[in-house]
């Protein structure tokens, strides 16, 4: 069994807002099985007309969990704008165009492009990752994550004084 954490940087317009949680059960993922030979679990996002429960947020998330038990590939094409990355935790699978292979544990990072590729010779599990760029400063330390580092030293002031989450 795996698990895994995400969390999503929003833009600064949205810093602020209610945080939401979405525990989304197992039987509540859909599973599209490819001509390709992928089974992949569509958590955020569209896969052959399916759409993962994760509902929108700003930044418009694609989350695929996608698994090879023999041989295959998966070419997905992603929203325009998207920029994307695999995280491979299991097997050895091949990314990208150029088909650099990637071992369990490593991310391979694709950057802006119209389609993920991945390709297994033998069975082989990665996370599917992309989203929209929001283009803003990034300050970050410790759990919180911000634009400037004013924000950073409110935030832990707020913290401090127990008015996070009020």
């Amino acid at each position: 069994m795996w698990g895994f954490q995400l969390w999503v940087n929003l833009p600064a317009k949205h810093k602020l807002d209610e945080p939401r949680y979405q525990d989304i059960q197992a039987e509540g993922i859909p599973t599209v099985e490819t001509k390709d030979g992928a089974s992949v679990r569509v958590i955020a996002g569209l896969l052959e007309g399916v759409r993962g429960p994760i509902s929108s947020v700003a930044t418009e998330p694609v989350l695929l969990d996608v698994r090879f038990d023999r041989a295959g590939t998966l070419e997905h094409a992603l929203p325009p704008g998207h920029n994307a990355f695999f995280y491979v935790y299991e097997g050895e699978l091949a990314i990208g165009e150029a088909g650099t292979r990637v071992k369990r544990g490593n991310i391979a990072v694709l950057g802006a492009g119209d389609v993920a590729r991945v390709v297994a010779d033998a069975p082989g599990t990665a996370l599917l990752l992309a989203g929209r760029p929001i283009e803003e400063p990034v300050a970050r330390y410790g759990p919180f994550v911000m634009n400037t580092r004013e924000e950073l030293e409110q935030a832990f002031a707020d913290y401090r004084s127990g008015a996070l989450g009020r």
